[in-house]
């Protein structure tokens, strides 16, 4: 099985200027061939650096493949210190160099002579023509090694694979890599592991957990000589796990939390209003970030104020004065009032203390207190979160533990619920 590494080129990415999507997208494609990523890895446009990265890298794998440094520029040393490395002279291509001139003057502007860099192309090996940009890729092979130069941008680099890369490595290929990811809300990342222990040990298929901002994941490896037969490996292990993990899972592979949700809510033929404080409408953007949302949200109100409680939601001046803002029955009445004024199946309330100041004994930084209402029940879970001093995390993680609670009241819900909802709107 062969394996490869990723080298990207470019001080620029060790300064975090950019950030790096090639790596990733090159990871994915590769496993589409069979072709294992053992590493990767990023150096800047330093000559000897580069050379010795390029040297351990062949040591280790069959395949390098680099990203960046073929511009025109004296920084872009990737070509040049690749040939080097395995002995490959460069020569000028003459029809590369004519490309690089039409490409100037169908621009109204004459090439610079720094550009007439990008036509020197290795003696012996393989040209990629870059039809988004000026710098074509290339491929060397010798002593059953070899090394792909491909440019840096993304939108020249993808084109670039897909058309002719990634044909040119099929032969390298002798099978094929697929993964899936189960995604889960609710379980840290150690309690997930230890449910699915069983599968943490194999080789083919592979399971591995991994965790996010307030999420857990497993990813499912497995490898075929076909996709049909990596399925087949992936398939009972994927059954078994969604089986142990139970209601923690809200989706699998590219589903997001949000997007569980709009799913669900739109299958159920359900609406939704919301209120909230702390959180400053990161409900209301995360779902209307999804397409098809419109088909389900009502409204989104960002109360922050008392005075605006009362108003906008009807929140009675009596609760606040004896539980305050940030209270369970503060809450309720804020899901029950949005609710209403949405004309929504569901109502949503959330109002907490985001910090970093503003908090008490009694009321802590991270708590939070998030309502769900329907024309027959209210619900109120209190959350508190364990990183009190980041404001941004604890509206993120308050976001997200409102849209599970949205996530699993969806996946419960059953028509006779729906028509009490009917009711109660053709009433008010």
């Amino acid at each position: 099985m062969p394996v490869c590494e990723i080298l990207s080129v470019g001080t620029e990415l060790l300064l975090g200027e950019i950030l790096n999507t090639n790596a990733q997208f090159l990871s994915v494609e590769l496993a589409d061939l069979g072709i294992s990523v053992l590493r990767q890895s990023t150096v800047g446009d330093n000559p000897r650096r580069l050379a010795s990265a390029v040297k351990e890298a062949l040591e280790r794998s069959d395949i390098l493949i680099t990203t960046g440094g073929l511009g025109p520029t004296a920084d872009d040393i990737t070509k040049e210190v690749c040939c080097e490395t395995l002995g490959v002279k460069l020569k000028t291509d003459a029809e590369i160099l004519k490309q690089l001139e039409d490409y100037f003057l169908n621009r109204g502007t004459s090439m610079p002579e720094s550009n007439k860099k990008q036509a020197l192309v290795p003696e012996s090996g393989t040209i990629f023509p870059n039809k988004n940009g000026t710098a074509p890729g290339f491929a060397l092979e010798k002593d059953g090694k070899c090394i792909i130069m491909l440019p840096g941008p993304p939108r020249e680099i993808r084109p670039m694979f897909l058309e002719y890369v990634k044909p040119f490595l099929s032969k390298h290929s002798d099978g094929i890599i697929i993964t899936h990811t189960v995604r889960t809300f609710g379980i840290g990342e150690s309690a997930m592991a230890e449910l699915a222990g069983n599968y943490l040990s194999g080789d083919n298929p592979t399971v591995a957990p991994y965790a996010k901002d307030g999420e857990a994941m497993l990813r499912i490896g497995a490898r075929g000589k076909t996709r049909a037969e990596a399925e087949a490996l992936c398939a009972p292990v994927l059954k078994e796990l969604l089986e142990v993990l139970g209601d923690f899972v809200y989706g699998v592979d590219s589903q997001s939390l949000q997007e569980s949700v709009v799913n669900l809510l739109i299958q159920k033929n359900l609406t939704i209003a919301i209120a909230e404080s702390c959180t400053g409408g990161y409900v209301a953007k995360r779902i209307t970030d999804i397409p098809g949302a419109s088909k389900v949200f009502q409204c989104g109100v960002v109360t922050y104020s008392d005075e605006m409680k009362k108003i906008i939601l009807g929140v009675s001046s009596e609760v606040l004065e004896k539980h305050g803002a940030i209270s369970e029955q503060t809450a309720l009445e804020m899901a029950h009032g949005v609710r209403l004024l949405g004309k929504a199946d569901i109502g949503i309330g959330i109002t907490g203390i985001a910090g970093p100041g503003g908090g008490t004994a009694d009321k802590p930084v991270g708590l939070s207190f998030i309502a769900l209402s329907d024309s027959s029940s209210r619900i109120v879970e209190k959350v508190e979160v364990l990183r009190k001093s980041d404001r941004e995390y604890n509206r993120f993680y308050t976001a997200s533990k409102a849209l599970d609670m949205l996530r699993r009241y969806a996946q419960e819900f059953n028509e006779s619920r729906k028509s009490e909802n009917n009711n109660e709107r053709r009433h008010n």
